[in-house]
């Protein structure tokens, strides 16, 4: 199963998620100390870059990174690290040299929204339906509005399959939205649940109300005016900046990637830009900066703000919130707003501090050694600029709640992730890679999850919140009459595991069930031979029928489970995916389960023709396993059901 916890483990990593909620890396070496005195000057920022990007690039193999840095309102620094090509040794340029950035390009699709509710074309409240050429698939009577959309709360469930399109492709964003859509499993404004398609459909009500294709307005509308002459939202890129697109790399030491990365949901992460015109963006976000003027400083305001209260999110609006397409955190008693963007290959952040009047951009063309590299480098980045030039201490002071042991045991228990798969297979995925709560002696809370990487302690500072021990991440929980039902973060929300069926069940259940019929397999060959080399007869002919049939099951269930398993792991590496074939997996499944009928024949048989002990014992546990995998199978959607995931 260890496909279960790595292929979760990539989906909120990888895939343009983009959530800043994954749990800390190891922290990296570095070379210059943080201190309280350290003064936010260009020679103090490329002194300390310069100490810790070479060092870390080095250690996790991460071929190149550029960094962006606005004081004031103004470009402060930018500096190039490591090599856009390693094999030509062209270093990063931060000025010339592109990257993918992914899920940033949500922030720039919610600024397109806003200037389009500023000009009166749009509103944030007004159900989508209003400014769409089709109807929105939803499974709730409440209004989808853009303000949902922008915050994450539309309710619609995770999809993996065909994020990145194959080369050649282009994007046909009317098709993407409209054609068979993730299924809308939250009420809206109800519960955060990072959504790819929520921002895609945002993308192309822009589109649809503005005449023009998205990333056609986003450049005349957006990355024109604020001087980003070296960004685009096209895919791929046009001529004159193809050439200047950084080289993608899973390690330095490999090959380049070849593929060009396609986003199928382009409003969600299609951007590309360089670490100097990211600058030119971040200043769209400060009040001091001169001609960024995108937006009216109400709407920045607006933007920066919790999209919904506690009406709307219960307990959970206490902790990190979403704004309208920003995330919304606070590290030392500082505001900051921002996004991360990661594709396969390309990692990047951007945080701002509004009230300070500054920013950084970090972006990198490698995933790195480990997991959680290129990950491990933007906290390093992104918090040590927080430590080192903005020191102070947070809002609540640190100090535990007298409630925190009480209130540490009711939260104790199994949760599973908001962002997730309900309707088909892959939710598989995500009812074995549950999160775990522990309430320790002290009242602190210790929490296991595939989101966060390792276990991460945390301490209850104000009633119902809690916030990371050594960190800034809160949870907030929202609990009614002394039952839990939602604990909150930024991006996604814990739901109280399913008890009915909860994910230890479902993995024992799978994996006792393929090992019996892997077993199963493996003794017909052996028993053979050694009937052969004991010259012991053949079975009877009595009930071979139900013997031949129930051994055919047992294939078609395996196979049929290889193919489940292979379609992920290719969906999981961005290769395209056919739903066609998924189709036919689902009917060889059903076969497989049928099978029980006949294996049920041969123990009743083999039981009332006395054939022994041990042929009985083998019968029983095969059938046991074809209706053990049978029963995951069709809770699973893979059976019956839609395929699209």
């Amino acid at each position: 199963m260890a496909l279960v916890a790595a292929g979760i483990t990539a989906i909120v990593m990888t895939g343009c998620a983009g959530a800043s909620e994954a749990g800390p890396a190891p922290a990296p070496m570095v070379a210059h100390p943080e201190s309280a005195e350290a003064t936010l000057s260009k020679e103090d920022v490329d002194a300390w870059l310069d100490g810790l990007l070479p060092a870390y690039l080095n250690e996790t193999r991460i071929a190149g990174a550029s960094v962006s840095v606005v004081a004031d309102g103004e470009l402060l620094t930018a500096r190039g690290y490591g090599y856009s090509d390693v094999e030509a040794g062209t270093p990063v340029d931060p000025e010339e040299t592109l990257f993918r950035i992914a899920s940033i390009s949500k922030v720039f699709t919610a600024t397109a929204v806003m200037r389009l509710v500023e000009e009166g074309e749009l509103d944030l409240d007004t159900d989508v339906d209003e400014y769409l050429d089709f109807e929105v698939e939803r499974s709730f009577d409440q209004d989808l509005t853009l303000r949902h959309l922008l915050s994450h709360t539309g309710g619609f469930e995770e999809r993996i399959a065909n994020a990145m399109l194959s080369e050649g492709e282009e994007v046909d964003l009317r098709e993407v939205v409209m054609n068979d859509p993730p299924e809308q499993v939250y009420e809206p404004g109800t519960t955060p649940a990072y959504s790819n398609y929520g921002i895609a459909l945002a993308g192309y009500i822009v589109e649809n109300v503005a005449g023009v294709p998205f990333e056609e307005y986003v450049e005349e509308n957006l990355l024109a005016p604020a001087g980003m002459d070296s960004s685009t939202a096209r895919q791929p890129l046009p001529e004159d900046l193809a050439a200047r697109l950084s080289q993608a790399y899973d390690t330095a030491d490999g090959p380049p990637v070849e593929r060009f990365e396609t986003v199928s949901d382009a409003p969600a992460g299609s951007l590309t830009s360089s670490a100097t015109d990211m600058a030119e963006f971040m200043r769209v976000y400060m009040e001091d900066a001169e001609g960024a003027d995108l937006l009216e400083p109400e709407t920045i305001a607006l933007m920066g703000e919790p999209a919904l209260d506690e009406e709307s999110l219960g307990g959970v609006a206490g902790g990190g919130q979403m704004g309208l397409g920003l995330f919304l955190e606070e590290r030392n008693g500082h505001r900051i707003v921002g996004h991360g963007g990661d594709t396969d290959v390309f990692h990047s952040m951007m945080q701002i501090y509004p009230e300070q009047n500054a920013g950084i951009f970090i972006t990198m063309n490698s995933s790195g050694n480990t997991g959680l590299a290129s990950h491990g480098l933007r906290l390093a980045v992104t918090d040590g600029f927080t430590d080192r030039y903005f020191p102070g201490e947070q809002a609540d002071g640190g100090q535990a709640e007298p409630t925190a042991a009480e209130h540490a045991a009711t939260l104790e228990g199994t949760y599973g992730s908001s962002r997730s798969i309900h309707s088909n297979f892959a939710s598989l995925l995500y009812s074995v890679g549950e999160t775990r709560i522990v309430a320790t002696e002290d009242g602190t809370i210790v929490l296991t999850s595939p989101e966060t990487g390792r276990p991460t302690e945390y301490m209850e500072v104000a009633p119902w919140l809690w916030r990371e021990i050594d960190g800034h991440r809160t949870l907030a929980a929202d609990v009614v009459d002394g039952e839990v039902r939602a604990i909150g973060t930024t991006a996604f929300t814990f739901l109280p595991a399913d008890e009915g069926a909860p994910g230890m069940v479902v993995l024992s259940v799978l994996a006792g069930s393929v090992l019996i019929l892997l077993i199963t397999v493996l003794s017909w060959p052996i028993g053979t031979l050694v009937r052969l080399r004991l010259s012991r007869p053949r079975r009877d002919k009595a009930g071979r029928w139900a013997r031949v049939l129930t051994r055919f099951a047992v294939v078609l269930s395996l196979l049929a489970l290889a193919g489940w398993a292979a379609t992920l792991v290719q969906a999981l590496s961005f290769q395209s995916v056919s739903f066609g074939t998924l189709h036919a997996f689902q009917v060889v499944q059903g076969l497989g389960l049928l099978g029980a009928v006949p294996a049920a024949v041969v123990v009743f048989d083999d039981i009332r023709r006395r054939q022994g002990l041990e042929r009985c014992i083998c019968g029983v546990l095969v059938l046991a396993a074809l209706l053990g995998l049978g029963w995951v199978a069709a809770t699973h959607g893979m059976i019956l059901g839609s395929v699209t995931f």
